[in-house]
């Protein structure tokens, strides 16, 4: 070796910091594709950014920071640890030194309870090196032991680039949430073509493990967008809601009033049975431009989403009765269970807006496995201690009044609107249950008043002033007055017990 050692430095540490040749950065340029350290530079506030590892495998040609970017950063202001592949080494793959950096920085993350970005863009593991990175000790697993013990601990996440392939799809998967380029992104455990030579399928690369399928068919895809940029973007945006840690509050912003044009009680239709958009409805009660779905593309009777109320983030958990008029399916159980469990986990008030005919009813949902599903989402709400309101918008119908936090799951309250309706089932269907024999046996002139006097009969069993004298429901809110009485109860709530149950972990029906 020639030239100081001074000199040596410099070179390794341009040599590492360039990435790989020439003609791979080319490939990014024509995917469209942002280089790895511009995507660091954007994501964390300008000159924060102190990365660990630059010269890993330095002394071999071609292995600049052994593709992997690691350190340090703030987004927003807020101390973040960043794992980011570059594709242009080894196509982003992991060998021994990738996987110790990224051990080495999610025990960082846990030890100094610092939220973590991961930027992927992987081919998975280098198959040559596979005793080195994959069995032992401090080998890949090791990454998925990390991220588990992390879970609920911090932020954890994802931005989806391009391929995550094999083992390492699990690192998204082990996210909070995961946001996909389209066209880009994927991510599979076995490639098409390993399809195709096991079981003989014939498949494409989207349709395996594609950002679009992800996103609208499997769930495992949180945000769908067109760019590396947007990733980006829409990954600050989400880390604007949610706690640093555990122990903390999430940031508070500027109280703004709710958009305008968005009276809640004009978004609800006169006729109980027209469907309306949910989003219309909130958007007359939360601060203005402040709704950030999760999860739009999937199951999307049911809306996610975080918001600001008097500049405070809260999760919200609504029935979408325009989309399958907001019946709920085994996927949108899955959804608002997970979406549960992440506000609980980062400390999100959760605000729930029921207008639910209940669980869908036959053999493909049950086959499915739909009790399982509604039992998850129960479990999530029940063992959800940060504050939770439920508001009875129009109906709750059997098991959805408890899918949506009813009496019986310990909100600090349930309100309703004077549009509200709490029963069993619908007052056509609970008729039909209970007088089906004696309806089929009436003549037929008869049957149309006979089943009307029931209804009416049904209808003043649940009445809604019956069920406040009963304190099923602890108030009646006008719809402009909701607003204000979400932003009271929560300020009250402010200093809520959060302890659950005396015991390691339940055994959830997952």
């Amino acid at each position: 070796m020639t030239g100081s050692l001074s000199d040596r430095f410099h070179e390794a540490t341009d040599r590492a910091a360039t990435g790989g040749p020439d003609r791979h950065h080319e490939k990014l340029k024509t995917q469209g594709k942002m280089f790895v350290r511009d995507r660091v530079d954007l994501l964390c506030d300008p000159g924060s950014f102190i990365e660990d590892g630059l010269l890993a495998n330095a002394l071999e040609e071609g292995f600049g920071a052994d593709a992997v970017v690691t350190g340090r950063g703030t987004v927003d202001g807020r101390p973040v640890i960043v794992i980011a592949n570059d594709p242009t080494v080894k196509a982003g793959s992991w060998g021994r030194l990738t996987v110790e950096k990224m051990i080495r920085a999610l025990e960082a993350a846990y030890d100094e309870m610092l939220p973590v970005f991961f930027l992927v863009d992987s081919g998975g593991a280098r198959i040559t090196d596979q005793v080195d990175l994959f069995p032992g000790r401090r080998g890949a697993g090791k990454i998925f032991y990390n991220q588990v013990r992390l879970s609920g601990r911090v932020p954890q996440i994802c931005c989806l680039f391009g391929p995550s392939a094999a083992g390492g799809a699990y690192i998204p998967s082990f996210c909070d949430v995961v946001v996909m380029v389209e066209g880009r992104a994927s991510m599979y455990l076995g490639s098409p073509r390993m399809a195709q030579m096991v079981i003989g399928e014939e498949t494409t690369l989207e349709e395996m493990g594609g950002a679009r399928m992800h996103c609208e068919v499997s769930g495992c895809g949180d945000a769908l967008v067109q760019s590396d940029e947007e990733a980006i973007t829409w990954a600050q945006q989400y880390f604007s809601y949610v706690a640093d840690h555990y122990q903390v509050l999430p940031p508070a912003y500027a109280s703004e009033p709710p958009a305008e044009g968005y009276l809640p009680a004009d978004t609800l239709p006169d006729d109980p049975k027209a469907v309306y958009d949910m989003l219309d409805f909130l958007r007359g009660v939360v601060d203005e431009g402040s709704i950030f779905q999760i999860k739009e593309l999937y199951a999307a009777e049911v809306i996610t989403a975080f918001a600001l109320l008097d500049g405070k983030p809260v999760g919200i958990v609504a029935s979408q009765p325009n989309h399958l008029g907001g019946v709920l399916f085994v996927d949108s159980a899955d959804k608002a269970a997970r979406f549960m469990w992440l506000c609980d986990a980062m400390n999100l008030p959760l605000l729930y807006f029921a207008d639910v005919p209940g669980f869908m009813v036959g053999t493909e949902v049950e086959r499915a496995g739909i009790i399982r599903s509604g039992a998850k989402m129960l479990t999530a709400i029940a063992e959800s201690t940060v504050p939770r309101i439920s508001v009875i918008v129009r109906k709750a119908y059997g098991a959805g009044l408890y899918a949506f936090s009813g009496p019986g799951f310990d909100p600090i309250a349930t309100l309703a609107l004077p549009t509200a309706e709490i029963a069993v089932m619908g007052p056509e269907a609970a008729v039909n249950a209970v007088y089906f024999n004696q309806i089929e046996a009436l003549p037929e002139e008869e049957r149309e008043v006979f089943i009307q006097e029931k209804r009416d009969e049904y209808i003043e069993d649940v009445d809604l002033l019956r069920l406040s004298a009963e304190i099923v429901v602890d108030a009646v809110i006008q719809p402009e007055e909701l607003r204000r009485e979400l932003i009271a109860r929560l300020r009250y709530a402010a200093r809520k017990d959060r302890s659950f149950s005396e015991r390691r972990h339940g055994v959830p029906p997952v």
